[in-house]
């Protein structure tokens, strides 16, 4: 089962890194990644492979939220399927 993860906030060090350390953490696998910073705002979209995950998406979400938190950036976290019907044309 793939994700979508979105990091959004102003630009700091170490955010790729903590969010990275805490997927591996957890034995979630980045497929894909994406990020760009525009004049001082961090953007990053992440897709990643929750299959082999050693917990379920909820907790995964809701985790990821209270880490976002403590880096003062909005992380969220959507099913592929979901993420993929939204952005349809």
């Amino acid at each position: 089962m793939n994700a979508i993860i979105t990091v959004v906030g102003t630009d700091q060090v170490g955010i790729i890194a903590k969010v990275s350390a805490f997927l591996s953490e957890r034995s979630i696998n980045i497929e894909d990644i994406s990020q760009t910073v525009l004049s001082g705002n961090f953007v990053m979209m992440m897709m990643v492979d929750l299959s082999q995950g050693s917990k379920p998406l909820e907790v995964i979400k809701e985790e990821l939220s209270v880490l976002g938190k403590s880096m003062e950036v909005s992380i969220s976290v959507m099913h592929e399927r979901v993420f993929s019907a939204m952005h349809r044309i």
